[in-house]
């Protein structure tokens, strides 16, 4: 994995795989990662709709993808 291509560091320090990774990977592993190009199909809809409301509210949201 190559920083700034398949992952970069937020604010708290932790790592977070962008979209480029997500899809060399070819499918959602249903963790609600935040870049998921694959719309989260994977992850169960209440925690789906739990993580894009507060993704939202803090400003982190897909729109950033």
């Amino acid at each position: 994995m190559v920083e700034g291509i398949d992952f970069y560091y937020n604010e708290e320090g932790y790592m977070v795989l962008t979209e480029h990774y997500h899809l060399n990977k070819g499918y959602c592993c249903g963790l609600a990662c935040l870049h998921c190009p694959y719309d989260h199909e994977a992850v169960d809809a209440s925690r789906k709709n739990m993580l894009l409301d507060a993704w939202k509210k803090s400003g982190d949201g897909k729109e950033k993808n």
